[in-house]
């Protein structure tokens, strides 16, 4: 089992969700967070004061799938969430040790 952890750009986020609907993923968490990589944040102006945005606001989603599934859903994650310009983001991948559902005590896969 992996956990993928997706940072993207807020305005992105249906097209994301669509997609990994799209190959049958059923469950996700979607958090707002805010941060920074390369861009470093950006200058603003506000009733004629500028100021600086150090931390920018991100989507950050973790979805938790089986093994065979990484490629397909981190590279739907890319597709859809791409708009070419600096700051789109990053996919993380983890390795999963034991998912339980609490309802019903399912462990492993079965849990997903």
């Amino acid at each position: 089992m992996k956990l993928v952890v997706a940072i993207i750009k807020p305005f992105k986020l249906d097209d994301v969700r669509e997609a990994l609907s799209e190959l049958g993923v059923q469950g996700l968490t979607v958090t707002e967070v805010k941060g920074f990589g390369r861009q470093k944040g950006h200058t603003e102006l506000y009733r004629g004061a500028e100021y600086v945005v150090n931390f920018l606001p991100k989507i950050k989603i973790e979805v938790a799938i089986e093994t065979g599934m990484v490629n397909q859903v981190t590279e739907a994650i890319r597709r859809a969430a791409r708009t070419g310009k600096i700051g789109d983001g990053k996919i993380f991948v983890l390795t999963l040790e034991e998912t339980v559902r609490i309802r019903t005590g399912e462990t492993g896969e079965g849990a997903l």
